[in-house]
């Protein structure tokens, strides 16, 4: 995206403070990882922990360190996102192959953030779940004007989002959030 990807103030931004703009940022070198659970496995996954973390057995949920974030994706799946370039080593040995089925998914994925107190706004005027209850280290997969995506809130204060697509439809998601913000005014960071 960084083809399309521009910085700077858009939208309807004149006379507004510009520390209270939505910012909007592709974020990039991260290590993600999908994890699944096989149904024949004898492992539990309450007793493992990766990076120091339990993976989220709760619908919406993420835990979450300052490097290291395990996203629920749906009953035994998981989607680990990380700063740690060696994470996927750390992945092999707690979970092998017998038990689990590991996907480097990190050059497939878009990342973009949204941050501000109005990134909520702007994720309703494309995707139908509630917003409005998502709290900190919350995430869900839905869609976005029709783009799959994953959804993780990373703060409440301020609003901070990340929304994951495939590469593929990096840009046209990026034209949607950003056409989005418009309203109300942006920056791209």
């Amino acid at each position: 995206m960084e083809n399309i990807h521009k910085r700077g103030l858009f939208g309807d931004h004149q006379g507004k403070n510009e520390n209270e703009l939505i910012s909007v940022s592709e974020v990039k070198h991260l290590q993600i990882t999908q994890i699944v659970h096989y149904k024949k496995s004898t492992i539990q996954i309450a007793s493992l922990t990766l990076d120091n973390l339990k993976f989220p057995e709760a619908t919406m949920q993420v835990n979450s360190n300052k490097d290291t974030r395990i996203l629920w994706s749906g009953p035994s799946n998981w989607l680990l996102v990380s700063t740690k370039k060696d994470i996927l080593n750390s992945v092999q040995k707690i979970c092998d192959d017998k038990n689990f089925a590991i996907t480097d998914l990190s050059h497939s994925r878009a990342i973009i953030e949204l941050k501000g107190s109005n990134s909520k706004e702007v994720l309703k005027k494309g995707c139908p779940i509630n917003i409005n209850e998502f709290k900190a280290n919350n995430c869900a997969n839905s869609v976005f004007h029709g783009i799959t995506i994953t959804i993780d809130m990373i703060n409440e204060n301020p609003e901070t989002f990340r929304i994951f697509a495939l590469r593929s439809f990096g840009e046209s998601l990026y034209h949607s959030i950003t056409d989005a913000c418009l309203e109300d005014g942006y920056k791209g960071i």
